[in-house]
């Protein structure tokens, strides 16, 4: 079955820049229809596109990919890639989840998640966290396969990287919105007013947080990304588990 993506092309003038600056990446979000990315190349909004799969917005072209998803799961306790984000986005610490066990994730019911976290981890598990197990595998099957380099992304942690302190408002509130797209024009990454059919199938944060991963793959790309923790762990599955930033 051929995967449908909903995109906006915007024209680049950019084949005079040099090797450095012509690099492509891509920040991934999920959204309601699937998945929204944004492309960057040589640092500037070159592609917004929202896909039913991560693989239907990924081409060889692509130096690196930054996907908001937990990528190496654990199976018994804590990330410490998730501890480290917690601590690192302040007020706005609710945004990240503990990442379930990968037992919990394969459990048939919420419930019976439940009591499988709370016997590997310690804990429970949210309604939410469990809601996200369908994308969490499908990403956690992809990214073996890719053939470009895939790293696991928060984008409150980039957020709070670009100013340099955690944020103080909700990605969702109309503060919050507005102090993120700034934090990314002044990152030299301008999001169009005009996305297209992508603006209409993804939600502004979404947006914004797939803007924030695609900065952070370019970091990747360069080199100049570090991961939380250094060095990243690397769990039974054999995925070496960091957050990028």
């Amino acid at each position: 079955m051929r995967t449908r993506c909903y995109c906006l092309y915007i024209p680049d003038d950019l084949n005079d820049a040099n090797d450095r600056d012509a690099v492509r990446v891509l920040g991934v979000d999920a959204c309601r229809a699937g998945w929204v990315g944004v492309t960057l190349h040589g640092g500037a909004v070159v592609a917004v596109r929202v896909a039913a799969t991560v693989a239907g917005l990924v081409d060889r072209s692509l130096a690196a990919v930054g996907v908001d998803i937990p990528i190496g799961l654990p199976d018994t306790g804590r990330r410490q890639a998730d501890v480290l984000a917690h601590r690192a986005v302040g007020p706005r610490r609710s945004s990240v989840f503990m990442t379930p066990v990968r037992a919990a994730l394969e459990a048939d019911s919420h419930a019976a998640a439940v009591e499988v976290n709370r016997q590997r981890a310690g804990e429970g598990l949210s309604a939410q966290a469990f809601a996200l197990r369908g994308k969490i595998f499908e990403v956690d099957a992809w990214a073996r396969r890719a053939e470009v380099r895939v790293v696991e992304v928060h984008p409150e942690v980039t957020f709070a990287r670009l100013a340099g302190a955690p944020l103080p408002d909700g990605k969702r509130t109309w503060a919050g919105v507005h102090h993120r797209r700034h934090l990314l024009a002044a990152a030299g990454i301008h999001v169009p007013d005009d996305l297209g059919p992508a603006g209409r199938l993804a939600a502004v944060d979404d947006v914004l947080d797939a803007a924030a991963a695609a900065w952070t793959a370019a970091r990747v790309a360069a080199g100049t990304a570090t991961p939380l923790p250094d060095p990243p762990v690397e769990h039974d599955d054999g995925w070496p588990a960091a957050i990028w930033v």
